[in-house]
């Protein structure tokens, strides 16, 4: 999908960008060399302070289709191209301050989840984590496949840790992606797994 020109975040401090490449795993190299990355964005909470009857639509159609594209753009850039991106996730951290639906808000909505998933050309409803925190909290993403979410192999989680954020007043949205699977994956796949029920595995459980 050909770029656009990024409008700006409103209330936005700070972008932190994060990749890694795996080398090796248990001695080995994977079959491809994998990829991760997050793209983190640092800002201003809107609804510090508003209660919780406040309805957040009008600032979530605001803010919430500018960082999905800017963090989507952020991941491809990253990663070598949106073609190039197989497993994604997104998350939310607030601020001291807020609560925890204000982070949902720009994570769970349309306005956010439906433009990431298009722009990186996906189909699986994406992964997600939210927490509220203090600054320099850590949050594991949680990824799967973009467009098989019953590929086990593409299970996986990406870390990521903003030092000053968020701010008590502030939020952090990420997008997470990888550019393959887990290293030598090898415990099969949703799609072809036996039937495994309670009764077919008594003589385990018994």
């Amino acid at each position: 999908m050909q770029a656009t020109e990024t409008k700006p975040v409103p209330g936005l401090r700070k972008l932190v960008v994060y990749r890694e490449t795996l080398v090796t795993e248990a001695g080995a190299r994977p079959a491809r060399p994998v990829q991760q990355a997050s793209a983190a964005a640092v800002l201003r909470n809107p609804w510090v302070r508003t209660g919780p009857s406040r309805d957040l639509s009008e600032e979530v159609a605001q803010i919430a289709p500018s960082l999905a594209r800017l963090l989507t753009d952020r991941l491809a850039d990253a990663l070598g191209g949106v073609a190039a991106i197989e497993a994604f996730g997104k998350a939310a951290i607030v601020g001291t301050a807020g609560e925890i639906e204000h982070g949902g808000a720009l994570i769970h909505t349309p306005y956010f989840g439906n433009l990431m998933r298009e722009f990186l050309e996906g189909e699986s409803i994406i992964c997600f984590a939210d927490a509220r925190a203090e600054a320099g909290q850590p949050l594991v993403v949680p990824l799967w496949h973009k467009t098989h979410a019953a590929t086990r192999s593409h299970y996986q989680t990406v870390s990521t840790r903003v030092p000053d954020a968020p701010r008590a007043d502030e939020l952090v949205v990420v997008a997470a992606a990888s550019t393959g699977p887990r290293p030598h994956p090898r415990i099969g796949d949703r799609a072809t797994d036996p039937v495994i029920t309670v009764k077919s595995l008594e003589s385990v459980l018994s």
